[in-house]
């Protein structure tokens, strides 16, 4: 039996968050928008983020919230749709949010209800969406007629693009004269993660950065790795840095290394190889607290000391690394000298990871498709009319905080413009 098959305005491939975006957005022109899924559900990355409350945006939104090749890139789609639209958007919907550190915006109750958003107005405007959905390939049908070389390739589409789908036991072809990317990339495999994104852009001739996990907990292979284990759970404030960056936020310990929020963070600016320092007592100096603690408490030991400051079990795991044979000393018979070479180590405690925990936790996928070959404004691909990339496919990552799905919200507003 010929499978079935049925053409319209728009196709969009994944329902994530710059998918469905970018499907109402497209929709409310007037559009007809078909939604492909290949999980079996939709937004399943919504719903687990931020804990399940979903850190939706961030009060302060900048282009230095973003790595990328080309760092201007995500400028136009950010002042587009910015943060504030999005927050009318939720106020709309009467969902209750809070503020959380460092700007962070989350649902005060539960994901669901942004998902739900985001449903209502597909259903709204008329989008069809279906899951477990499987394309072989993209077919590009170039037309016949020309195309005025000094008009828009968005106004004027040489190319229609048809796709043999699989759902369930049945099969149907879709056609369209723009098709979205909106795949997602290799983070969290388990909720859908896949390079299917990089798959077209490279069938159509555009070109790839070089990906990694990002925003992703480091692992140990030396003699860090059973401290970790022994320290898991524990969690304190730090500054960490590496390669000229800085965050101040939460490390976590862990059975396989470090995580937390600052660790995230940094990942984004580790290569494997590189070395990190961490700050154990941010804006603070410890070697002027230990000298000063020397005259006035000479009598105490060292770790009786930096438990003020630092949980004992940390203290007790940097005693053994770094004055083992001097456990038992008082503070008075310390030299000044070593007491400022701990100093140091606790403003400045050198690590090197052995990797991260790759793209199985990674929140997300640094690099991606080249902005070079990509518009800004319209987020279609500058040699291939009618074919868009939006969200996490492209070469646009941003730091922890809710600057991801402003950039899914952002792109797959942008696209939905022009689509």
């Amino acid at each position: 039996m010929k499978p079935s098959s049925k053409n319209y305005d728009v196709i969009i491939l994944g329902a994530g968050a710059s998918g469905l975006f970018c499907a109402f957005t497209a929709a409310q022109r007037g559009r007809s928008v078909l939604v492909l899924e290949k999980a079996n559900k939709v937004g399943k990355k919504i719903l687990m983020s931020g804990g399940g409350r979903c850190n939706f945006t961030n009060h302060f939104v900048e282009a230095d919230n973003f790595i990328s090749k080309n760092p201007h890139f995500c400028k136009a789609a950010l002042t587009r749709y910015s943060q504030w639209d999005f927050i009318a958007m939720v106020e709309r919907y009467d969902i209750e949010y809070e503020e959380r550190s460092h700007s962070q915006l989350f649902c005060k109750n539960s994901a669901k209800e942004i998902l739900a958003m985001l449903l209502a107005e597909c259903e709204a405007a008329g989008v069809e969406i279906k899951t477990g959905c499987d394309f072989n390939a993209i077919t590009s049908l170039v037309a016949n007629d020309s195309v005025d070389s000094n008009q828009s390739s968005t106004n004027n589409k040489r190319n229609r693009y048809r796709l043999n789908i699989s759902q369930a036991d049945s099969k149907f072809t879709v056609e369209s004269e723009s098709v979205v990317v909106a795949t997602g990339a290799l983070s969290i495999p388990s909720l859908g993660g896949s390079g299917v994104g990089y798959d077209i852009a490279k069938q159509f001739s555009l070109a790839l950065t070089e990906r990694q996990a990002g925003l992703v907990p480091f692992m140990f292979s030396d003699a860090m790795k059973p401290v970790c284990e022994r320290l898991a759970g524990l969690a304190l404030e730090v500054v960490v840095s590496c390669n000229g960056r800085s965050f101040t936020e939460n490390i976590l310990f862990t059975h396989r290394g470090i995580s937390g929020p600052v660790i995230l963070q940094i990942s984004n600016y580790w290569s494997p190889g590189d070395e990190i320092t961490i700050d154990l007592l941010p804006h603070f100096d410890a070697t002027k607290w230990l000298l000063e603690a020397k005259q006035q408490h000479g009598k105490s030991q060292l770790k009786t000391i930096l438990s003020y400051k630092l949980s004992k079990t940390l203290v007790s795991e940097l005693q053994a690394l770094w004055w083992p044979n001097a456990a038992n000393l008082a503070l008075a018979e310390f030299s000044d000298k070593q007491l400022t070479t701990i100093g140091e180590h606790l403003n400045s405690w050198i690590l090197k990871p052995s990797a991260t925990e790759g793209y199985r936790t990674a929140e997300v996928t640094l690099g991606g498709v080249d902005t070079d070959g990509i518009s800004s404004k319209t987020m279609e691909a500058k040699q291939q009319a009618g074919l868009y990339f939006i969200g996490e496919v492209l070469d646009v990552t941003g730091h922890l905080g809710g600057y991801n799905f402003q950039w899914a919200w952002s792109s797959g507003y942008s696209a939905g413009l022009f689509v």
